[in-house]
């Protein structure tokens, strides 16, 4: 017996709004969550927050995204814009602001706000949302999808959306349940990688804490520059963090696989290092009888300043005045290029988002049915897809819901 026109399971951004927009359409909805709550990865999200969307034009918001995942997510991101999801939350008595970067807060609630609406959303529709009921497997038969078996027992259904997530903060729920179920319906992977993580980058025990602002952090591989990022980096206990970090992380675990990868910051972003070398030769004359350390602590936090004159080779009891025109040009070089030194690792389970999961040429854009198992419709993390920070991974969970439930729920009800 068929128990629901459409199963979502997961009941993170995509899956919430599939679930409600295949309800609001007709179909019988039954979203299936295996935590005791929805919306895990948005309660956490901009440090609890909630960065619900990226500002600005479309195009503008598909740019932040790698050329093949900006085509894949463009017709979905029209039928459902930025503003769908933002003046949804409004009209039930969210404020926002947008700040300067473009990103999109709610000004004095929290993200338990923003889950909460949803839900009413989900209420309203008459979703019938089942928490702490894990899926155990996907079932097909000769015409596609047919059901799922859970932890309570199987439902039967002919239109599953698979609403995953990726595997990043695991204790979150995403766990990476739906790569296994996608394969054995005969999807491919992309390989799963850390994106928007820290960096595991030995040594920085005695740094942890510390920010540099404003920076740009460049990734290097065989001397070439791979990635970089102008904004904050936090040192950390085990490495570095920050959204300088978090936007390079992508690129540097992909070219780990080839080989070392080197860090360095650029402390000065806005001059040259003819301007800096002028800067500094000012500070000489004015303070000839000041230690050097006092123009290091003007370019980093005082803790940090006998590090960096370490890698410039000068002492930092050494007067301005006796500088020689050599130790000048080294420290120049570091302000201009910090080495921070070679990468250990990033992690994986550590990351706002990770990179990979459910190839996209296997995913029919316009509609998010699968091209291979029919009956499967596929949308978020779970898929091969990972934007920047600023609210963009969750602007194409959203969309990506939205036309995955709008097409479950013609195809389940027609």
């Amino acid at each position: 017996m068929q128990e629901a026109d459409v199963l979502v399971i997961g009941a993170g951004a995509g899956g919430i709004v599939a679930a409600w927009r295949a309800a609001s359409l007709g179909a019988k909805t039954v979203l299936l969550e295996k935590t005791p709550r929805i919306g895990t990865k948005i309660l956490i999200s901009g440090g609890g927050k909630c960065n619900i969307t990226h500002d600005g034009p479309i195009e503008t918001v598909l740019r932040a995204f790698r050329p093949e995942e900006a085509r894949f997510i463009r017709p979905a991101c029209y039928r459902f814009p930025n503003h769908r999801i933002v003046e949804m939350l409004t009209d039930r008595g969210l404020n926002v602001y947008t700040r300067p970067d473009g990103r999109i807060f709610p000004v004095e609630q929290t993200a338990k706000d923003v889950v909460a609406i949803l839900r009413t959303y989900l209420d309203d529709a008459g979703v019938d949302l089942r928490l702490e009921t894990p899926v155990e497997s996907i079932v097909s038969d000769d015409r596609g999808v047919s059901g799922v078996r859970t932890k309570h027992g199987p439902m039967a259904c002919r239109h599953v959306i698979l609403a995953t997530g990726g595997s990043s903060y695991p204790n979150s729920g995403t766990t990476g349940d739906g790569w296994p179920w996608a394969r054995s319906l005969g999807h491919s992977l992309a390989p799963i990688r850390a994106a928007l993580a820290p960096i595991f980058l030995p040594g920085q025990e005695a740094r942890s804490g510390i920010a540099l602002r404003d920076i740009v952090l460049k990734a290097r591989q065989s001397g070439k520059v791979i990635d970089r990022h102008r904004g904050d980096l936090l040192f950390t206990h085990r490495g570095i963090s920050g959204p300088a970090t978090l936007e390079v992380s992508r690129a540097v675990s992909e070219h780990l696989e080839q080989g070392p990868v080197t860090l360095e910051v650029d402390l000065q972003p806005d001059q040259s290092f003819e301007e800096l070398s002028a800067e500094v030769k000012a500070w000489l004359a004015e303070h000839p009888k000041r230690q050097i350390r006092g123009l290091a602590e003007a370019y980093v936090a005082k803790s940090l300043a006998g590090d960096l004159l370490a890698d410039a080779e000068i002492p930092p009891e050494t007067v301005a005045a006796q500088l020689p025109q050599k130790a000048r040009n080294r420290l120049i070089e570091v302000l201009k290029g910090w080495s921070l030194g070679s990468v250990e690792g990033v992690w994986l389970d550590k990351g706002e988002v990770v990179a990979g999961g459910v190839c996209l040429d296997e995913v029919d854009p316009q509609t998010m049915r699968s091209r291979l198992c029919r009956g499967l419709y596929l949308c978020g993390e779970v898929l091969d897809l990972a934007g920047p920070v600023g609210g963009y991974n969750l602007q194409a969970a959203f969309a990506t819901g939205f036309v995955a439930g709008e097409t479950a729920a013609g195809d389940a009800t027609s």
